[in-house]
Formats: structure tokens, C-alpha cells, sequence
């Protein structure tokens, strides 16, 4: 099986890296990798606590935001000091666990009339714009939802590839509680396949994400238990690194993400599980916050 068949770049960013621009390249950064609960701890804090949300630059007028975990208020503050941020901002969904929710009521350019934020799932538009509602009403939230003065679009993803400037986005079914959905983002030069909160056993939907995660540059994976861990908590819709290994494989990819970290695996114990998993497929990393591919 070919390993590193491209060249991956990894930053970590202490800065301002300036507005997305377009490039052959996708630029994908880590504003929240942490699963179930934020951890703001010192002994998490190499790899970060905050619960999910990633970013991946489409041209200039457009970024594409996946999740709304509390990383996202980070993002959100980082765009409301750009010069030019970006005109448009689409936020996509996995699920609506509060892990995934949770930080949008604190993402700066919601309370910018100069946003333009659209908010896509696998929701109708009336269960989406009710879904986001409802953490943003008293007594959960001092401003109202309906309030705000940004603009807010509502749009509901089908099985079909949208295209927003130079990449398309295309959402697959996750086998979890609730349901979920996974994305593949890719132009012309480059993919990456976001897979979290998916618990394997499924064949359909596992046999699925290893064809849309063939030869991918990039896989975000669903990596939360360990081997040992996995046992005690089968049903609760999360992976293992050695099966995000397993479809790393199976789909030739570039590069392995092990993503959604568990709130209990501190630095030490996320070292000792990329260590375990590079024995098996090499090229694999765990997410760190404020990181860029």
C-alpha cells in the first residue's frame, strides 16, 4: 500500500494567517478537536479543548465552517479582525449534539450586520433554523436568536456535491446515535473527507465511507476510544484509532487524522496513541487545535 504518496504541509498558527485565498491547495484549520466536553486543562492543552470545529478556505469571498463547537469562537474572533473576511460564511453540521452546538451563540460575526451566514444540514430549513433557535432563548441565552442582526440563510443538503467557488462539498450518512453526516471537501488538486462522530459496524455506511475516502489527501477520523476503551462504550457512536487505521488503509489515503479526542486522554495518553497507530500506518497524526494542513 503507498504511503505519503503527496506532500502534507502542518503549521501550528501563533498568528493571524491574513483571509482565505484561493489556492490549489485547501487550507484546513483546527479551531476545536476535542469530543463530548471542553477541557480547559493544562494537561490537555498541547493537542486543545475545545469540542469541534474545523475551517477550510473555498476562495476568497467564501469559508466553509464545519461544526460549531466552542473552537468556533476562536474562528469567529480571528475573521471579525480581518480586513477583508470573507463575504459569505457557510456553516455545515454533522449532528446537533451539544458538542457540536455549543459555541455558536458565541461566534462573533452572528452579531455583525455585515455577515452573511448560511447554515447548511440534513435538516429541512424551518427544523434547522428551530434546532439553532432553541439554545439561543431565555433563559439559555440573553440575546435572542430571532434578534440577531446578521443574515442567516437555512439550507438543507441532499446526497448531491454543492460547489461554493473552487470546491465542491459533498455530505455522506455516519452511523450514530441520532444519525450524522460526514463531508468530503475537494477541488480539483485535493480532498479531504471529515468523518466524526462515527462508530464503525455498520458495513453500508463503513464500505461508503472507505469509497469516498479512496485516495483522499486527507482523513479526519472519529478516533475517541481506544482499543481497550471500545468494549464498555460499543453503541455510544464513537471509533477507535485502529479502525480509522483500518479505513486509512483500506482507502490509500495521505494522511490520517485521529480527531474528537476524548475528554479523559490528556497529552500524554494522545502521544501514546498516535504512537501506536504510526506503527500501523505511518502517516498519521492527531488534530491539534490552531493547526493548519
Amino acid at each position: 500500500m503507498p504511503i505519503g504518496k503527496k506532500s502534507i504541509s502542518i503549521t501550528q498558527n501563533d498568528m493571524d494567517p491574513g483571509p482565505h485565498t484561493l489556492d490549489e491547495d485547501l487550507a484546513l484549520r483546527f479551531w476545536g478537536v476535542r469530543g463530548s466536553t471542553p477541557t480547559p486543562v493544562a494537561r490537555n492543552l498541547r493537542y486543545g479543548g475545545n469540542t469541534p470545529c474545523v475551517s477550510v478556505n473555498s476562495d476568497a469571498d467564501q469559508l466553509l465552517i464545519f461544526d460549531a463547537g466552542s473552537g468556533i469562537r476562536a474562528l469567529g474572533a480571528e475573521l471579525v479582525q480581518q480586513a477583508r473576511p470573507p463575504n459569505k460564511l457557510h456553516l455545515f453540521f454533522t449532528h446537533f449534539h451539544w458538542d457540536h452546538l455549543q459555541g455558536l451563540p458565541f461566534f462573533a460575526p452572528l452579531f455583525r450586520k455585515d455577515t452573511h451566514l448560511i447554515f447548511h444540514s440534513a435538516r429541512s430549513p424551518e427544523e434547522l433554523r428551530s434546532i439553532l433557535a432553541r439554545q439561543m432563548t431565555t433563559p439559555f441565552f440573553p440575546v435572542d436568536f430571532s434578534n440577531l442582526p446578521s443574515t442567516l440563510d437555512f439550507r438543507q443538503i441532499g446526497a448531491e456535491e454543492i460547489n461554493f467557488g473552487n470546491v465542491g462539498v459533498e455530505a455522506f450518512p455516519l452511523h450514530h446515535p441520532q444519525g450524522a453526516h460526514g463531508y468530503r471537501i475537494a477541488n480539483s488538486h485535493k480532498s479531504i473527507v471529515f468523518a466524526t462522530d462515527h462508530e464503525h459496524g455498520d458495513s453500508a455506511i463503513d464500505g461508503n465511507l472507505r469509497t469516498l475516502a479512496h485516495n483522499a489527501d486527507v482523513l479526519i477520523y472519529d478516533a475517541q476510544y481506544t482499543p481497550a476503551e471500545y468494549p464498555s462504550r460499543e453503541g455510544w457512536g464513537h471509533s477507535t484509532w485502529q479502525q480509522g487505521v483500518s479505513v486509512a488503509a483500506d482507502a490509500q489515503v495521505n494522511q490520517l487524522v485521529l480527531f474528537h479526542h476524548d475528554p479523559d486522554h490528556d497529552d500524554d495518553a494522545l502521544d501514546a496513541i498516535v504512537d501506536e497507530a504510526r506503527k500501523q500506518f505511518p502517516e498519521t497524526i492527531a488534530a491539534i487545535e490552531n493547526s493548519t494542513i
